[in-house]
């Protein structure tokens, strides 16, 4: 079944709002306080209290009022416009009754069957930024106790009331004056608040930190890229190490029982040339396993070393618990940007296996024993090379999802190719410090696919092909009710059976898709949700609980 976007639908919306207001139940009162048990939860059911859902990353909720045989019925349920930005990032959290949403530097608070706004924190965008913080980029709160978490464009972290949305305390921990930013959503573990950085175009040093969610104070911080005489700095000459990148700049996940935190980082600065970081660049391109109480590196493991592509590994790194082999296996998983779907040991990141998830993959031949690529020579020139993945990559930051149900992992890919272009340039304040870029080849289309890979080989177990021009960057959602939600490439909202990938249902926004979906439920009624635009989506079947 399909909608769309129209006057009349929107009409219809004020039409249904207003009856439904002497029906409702009573409005919220009181903000709840957000509980340790609550941040533990896995899966997540009526509550979505982080931006991932739960620590594991894996976009999978037990909630199944809205299941493959009544999905079809699903309607809007209400629509909230928050301003400041047409291109939304946002994933909505929600404790109990209570949704969170960002929109540049402000905060909301919103009744979650309504939409109604319960308060609004307003902070103005910041000048002098570059990149994805020059666009306000943001992706969302956390939240702890009666707390709700944003990090700003010019990288400050805030506490706000949950209560009024209120400021509570206010810290600056990157500067942007040396083009700092940030554009992720913190994580609350334990009582600390971890943040990261964007900027890694922009010539800075990345990190992650952690500051105490009472105070405010800064408990610890982690360096991705080594200073001089710590190991790694080889790649690193001079005072390169300053402007190498390697910014955190999506959340992580956590496993309370190793008390690790894994969290990504982006491509080695400058792009496409790396004459001036001779070596692997640590710790670009890596996922990193951090101890949460102190931000010691336990291990790490790099995806692209000495990367000229822009393969930025801040996709999601899920972890999951399977049986192989009559052995009891905690992994962690990625599809990479690269092209590449990796299965780590997550107590040690042993790297066990990577096979290519799309078929347009030029830039490396394959993956040796070790979790290494093995190079093709194809590299940016002066001229021009035509390499695979392109640009945008094989698939980007916007959600994965795995079932424990379906025991499949489901990432929405894109097929692409671009001409790598490089120019040597020195690291100039003020300015971006790509050494040079890409354009699309004559004739090259992008196609994006909502691929279901198998965990223990990585083969596809089913794709559905999108129609659009490739330029989406919707995430994936799965259900207990036997569900994949995302956002297509046709400016659909839609979901599919999880078994098989057919589709059940699609609602047309009319908007391009730049957010991850989310679901929870209110008085034993589901709803789902995602950020399509510059509106907030909110969907539950007909009638009331």
């Amino acid at each position: 079944m399909a909608y769309r976007l129209t006057a009349q639908f929107l009409f219809g919306m004020l039409v249904c709002k207003a009856a439904l207001i002497g029906q409702e139940h009573q409005p919220v009162s009181v903000i709840p306080m957000v509980t340790i048990e609550d941040l533990m939860t896995q899966p997540v059911g009526d509550n979505w209290p982080s931006y991932n859902g739960d620590y594991t990353g894996r976009r999978y909720s037990r909630l199944l009022e809205i299941n493959a045989s009544n999905v079809a019925q699903l309607r809007a349920a209400w629509v909230f416009h928050p301003g400041n930005s047409q291109n939304l990032e946002v994933t909505p959290i929600v404790v109990r009754g209570v949704m969170y949403v960002t929109s540049a530097n402000d905060a909301f608070a919103l009744d979650a069957r309504t939409g109604r706004e319960l308060w609004h924190f307003h902070r103005p965008v910041s000048s002098g930024l570059l990149d994805d913080a020059a666009a306000h980029k943001n992706r969302g709160v956390a939240v702890w106790r009666d707390s709700v978490f944003i990090e700003t464009d010019d990288a400050h972290l805030l506490s706000l009331d949950a209560r009024s949305g209120g400021l509570l305390w206010d810290v600056q921990y990157a500067d942007k004056v040396k083009h700092y930013g940030a554009t992720s959503a913190p994580l609350v573990v334990k009582d600390m608040v971890v943040v990261g950085t964007s900027g890694g175009d922009s010539g800075v040093r990345g990190f992650v930190a952690a500051f105490d969610a009472a105070t405010g104070k800064r408990k610890w911080q982690f360096w991705t890229i080594p200073g001089p005489g710590e190991f790694g700095s080889a790649s690193w000459p001079g005072d390169s190490y300053l402007h190498g990148g390697g910014t955190t700049w999506m959340p992580g996940t956590y496993d309370p029982q190793l008390n690790l935190l894994y969290w990504t980082t982006s491509n080695a600065a400058p792009d496409f040339v790396g004459d001036s970081r001779p070596g692997d660049d640590l710790y670009t391109a890596c996922v990193l396993a951090l101890d949460a109480d102190t931000g010691k590196l336990k291990w790490y493991f790099q995806f692209t070393p000495h990367d000229l592509y822009d393969y930025d590994a801040t996709e999601t790194p899920v972890l999951l618990d399977t049986e192989e082999n009559g052995v009891s296996r905690h992994l962690l998983a990625q599809a990479n940007r690269n092209g590449f779907f990796y299965i780590l040991d997550r107590t040690n990141g042993k790297f066990l296996r990577a096979t290519p998830f799309v078929e347009k993959l030029t830039w490396a031949k394959g993956i040796d024993a070790s979790g290494r690529p093995l190079l093709s020579g194809l590299v940016p020139t002066a001229q021009g090379a035509t390499i695979c993945p392109g640009i945008d990559g094989a698939t980007n930051w916007f959600s994965p999802s795995y079932s424990p149900d379906t025991g499949l992992f489901y990432v929405m890919a894109l097929e692409s190719c671009n001409l790598f272009l490089a120019k040597p340039k020195e690291f100039v304040k003020g300015e971006t410090f790509y050494n040079t870029g890409t354009t699309l080849p004559p004739g090259e289309s992008m196609q994006k696919i909502l691929l279901a890979l198998n965990l223990r080989d990585g083969k596809r177990m089913w794709s559905y092909s999108q129609v659009g021009k490739g330029n989406s960057w919707g995430g994936v959602l799965t259900t207990a009710g036997g569900l994949v939600f995302f956002g297509d490439d046709s400016e659909s909202f839609e979901a599919v059976d999880a078994k098989s990938g057919q589709v059940l249902w699609h609602f047309h926004t009319g908007q391009i898709f730049r957010a991850s979906p989310m679901t929870y439920a209110v008085n034993g009624r589901q709803y789902v949700s995602i950020a399509a635009g510059g509106d907030i989506l909110c969907f539950s079947l007909p009638g009331s609980p």
